[in-house]
């Protein structure tokens, strides 16, 4: 009952944890721990929802879309279209993170005007993209079933040798509290201190437990798990009567896989939001030391070589393999959301040409990601030195929707599909319809707000209003060629 849960935690803990984490502590405290506590809970609520609807109907939630009122496939072609472009944009930060790591280690980081990050970044991500290309599910689950247990087990320690203020840590992770940046940091970090508030926590929201389309690559994982219904696909409405008339039956018990999963991962990963928000109080805030474009991971170092110099090879060692399985998971999660896209339109043709899918959807990332970085890298070589970098400016619009409001139309969509093809018996307890209902309204709002204060305010918002029009118009056009449901509602 534990796999695919850990594919979800790897993939936060690379960026959110390690980077963001140490980067919320050092300018917010312990404060910020109740946002990513809360967070947390409202994605966990979203994914055990997902995941149980297949795990009962056979159905993945990329699949009902296509019932959705309006031209037949408008939001799944919406979606692919967001997903083409957000996707490679994800790549590219991770390679560029791993890329600043390796400028780092190797004393480089002032070739090419520090444009070199981005150059190692291409290198590596093109040896994880040979092993994407050759790998598949049960790759991934190990390899980072093995991060996440060595990441845990150092985290723990770090944390107890440290010894942070214990009641301060509880009530930041329960008591809300306001954030405002602390008064040192417009004279040392100002292109962070003229960015509102909401900017800066609203890009916590998106990478801290994951991301939207990382929920729907859960969602099939958890058929390649076979939990329930999950492997046999769409059931027929008689068969959804049997196992609902039947609180004892299998499929029913199978609910319990995901929750069991989801539940693990969840707090696996604000175990280590506490140890990082933690030691980026303790030991970045007083240093006025905060991980950026400049500094990804290299300042988080001082975790370890305040105990002792001679950890440094550990601690580069764990956040490059950390990192390293965040970019393979990445472009597995796109992997995994191209051949459902496929499948929801023609099951047939998905599973017969789904190496060939694998391979278009992992050279699409990596050559939109390379473009990416080779552009940063020529920014950085040309112009003035010490330009500000322009890796979390790219990434933020891309991160408030996959993280923060496509994770609340997902949750809509949760709902939807519970009351719409859901026998009664078996649809969603009160207590997580509810979880889902909050989790849509906290995520719309900050998403709409983080657009709203961004600089980029105007370019994002009418980007994603023509993405809307051209998927409804696109639909509409390409209705005739998507075959409409079965009579057992596939």
């Amino acid at each position: 009952m534990f796999g695919p849960g850990a594919i979800i935690a790897s993939l936060t803990i690379g960026t959110g944890e390690l980077v963001f984490s140490s980067r919320g502590g050092a300018i917010f405290g312990y404060r910020i721990l109740f946002l990513f506590v809360v967070i947390s809970v409202l994605k966990w609520g979203l994914v055990v929802a997902s995941s149980r609807h297949i795990v009962l109907t056979g159905v993945h939630p990329y699949q009902r879309m296509f019932e959705l009122p309006g031209p037949r496939g408008w939001l799944p072609l919406v979606l692919l279209m967001i997903a083409a472009v957000c996707i490679p944009i994800w790549v590219s930060f991770h390679s560029g993170v791993l890329g600043n790591l390796t400028a780092w280690v190797t004393g480089t980081r002032d070739m090419l005007g520090g444009g070199i990050d981005y150059v190692w970044g291409a290198a590596i991500l093109a040896a994880v993209v040979t092993i994407t290309a050759t790998r598949g599910y049960s790759t991934l689950e190990r390899i980072q079933l093995v991060i996440v247990a060595a990441m845990v087990l150092c985290a723990g320690v770090t944390l107890i040798l440290y010894q942070p203020d214990w009641l301060e840590l509880i009530r930041g992770a329960v008591v809300p509290q306001p954030y405002v940046y602390p008064p040192w940091l417009g004279a040392e970090y100002p292109e962070i201190a003229t960015q509102p508030v909401w900017v800066e926590t609203t890009r916590y929201v998106g990478v801290i437990g994951g991301a939207g389309f990382d929920y729907f690559a859960y969602t099939s994982f958890v058929r390649d798990k076979s939990w329930g219904q999950a492997a046999d696909g769409p059931v027929s409405r008689e068969r959804l009567a049997e196992i609902a008339g039947d609180p004892t039956h299998p499929v029913r018990m199978w609910v319990r896989a995901p929750l069991v999963d989801c539940s693990i991962s969840f707090v696996v990963i604000i175990a280590f939001s506490a140890v990082f928000v933690a030691l980026g109080t303790a030991i970045l805030g007083p240093n006025r030391k905060i991980p950026d474009e400049t500094n990804m991971l290299n300042l988080q170092s001082a975790f370890v070589t305040r105990l002792h110099p001679w950890l440094l090879p550990l601690y580069v060692t764990g956040a490059f393999l950390t990192m390293l399985g965040t970019l393979y998971g990445t472009l597995e999660v796109a992997c995994s959301l191209a051949g459902e896209m496929v499948r929801s339109v023609n099951r047939e043709f998905a599973v017969r040409h789904a190496r060939r899918i694998k391979q278009i959807t992992v050279a699409w990332c990596a050559v939109g990601a390379c473009a990416i970085l080779a552009w940063l890298s020529a920014y950085q070589v040309t112009g003035a030195t010490g330009k500000p970098r322009l890796l979390l400016a790219i990434l933020t619009p891309a991160n408030l929707f996959t993280g923060v409001l496509g994770c609340g139309l997902f949750c809509l969509l949760n709902l939807w599909m519970d009351r719409r093809f859901v026998p009664k018996t078996m649809r969603l307890p009160a207590w997580l319809w509810l979880l889902n209902l909050v989790s849509a309204f906290v995520f719309v709002g900050l998403g709409l707000k983080g657009y709203w204060d961004d600089k980029s305010r105007w370019y994002a918002i009418g980007s994603l209003g023509g993405m809307l029009l051209l998927g409804a118009f696109g639909a509409y056009l390409a209705g005739k060629w998507i075959a409409p449901p079965d009579k057992d509602g596939a």
